[in-house]
């Protein structure tokens, strides 16, 4: 069971683990994101709209960030604030969902399931690693972040993947919507 003692991510030194989990009975995207010790560390609420907006509220329920569709449907931008800090952009092919990061001169690389994806900075560095976990009721996710400024970034990244990933079908084979 969860605890659902908020709590701060600022001050640690190890590397963070982020586990999603979408809420069962909600009519939009919403997701509670804990830390490896089941504590709350950001809520994400979805807004009733055409186009996805997610709200990304820190633990102490202020909101922090978003990510908001473009009219363009495959494109994602990023908030921090009010500040975009770039976009995340779905390329379609048959058989693979593969996506295009314009943020922090990063690149992004996902196996041909789309289950696993792993940022990269422009200096070959690790920003982020996450996987869609199989077999829950709900989207669940596991993120995995070096540094802690690279946090609240790859997180909207993840978001903005989810949400792709949803307006098309998702699941295991995303571009024909099979196995979600």
């Amino acid at each position: 069971r969860r605890s659902r003692r908020p709590i701060s991510a600022a001050g640690r030194s190890e590397p963070m683990e982020l586990y999603f989990k979408q809420r069962l009975l909600s009519f939009f995207d919403s997701f509670d994101i804990y830390d490896e010790d089941d504590n709350v560390v950001y809520t994400v609420e979805g807004q009733p709209a055409w186009l996805h907006k997610l709200h990304v509220l820190n633990a102490a329920g202020e909101h922090i960030a978003t990510v908001r569709q473009e009219l363009s449907l495959a494109s994602f931008e990023l908030l921090v604030g009010e500040e975009s800090i770039g976009c995340v952009e779905q390329n379609f092919s048959l058989l693979r969902s593969s996506f295009t990061l314009d943020c922090y001169d990063w690149d992004i690389e996902g196996d041909v399931f789309g289950l696993d994806y792993s940022i990269t900075a422009s200096d070959g560095r690790s920003v982020a690693a996450f996987s869609k976990e199989l077999f829950h009721w709900t989207d669940a996710y596991h993120l995995s972040v070096p540094r802690e400024e690279d946090v609240l970034p790859a997180l909207l990244i993840v978001l903005a993947i989810d949400a792709a990933r949803c307006r098309r079908g998702g699941g295991i084979f995303p571009a024909i919507g099979i196995g979600k």
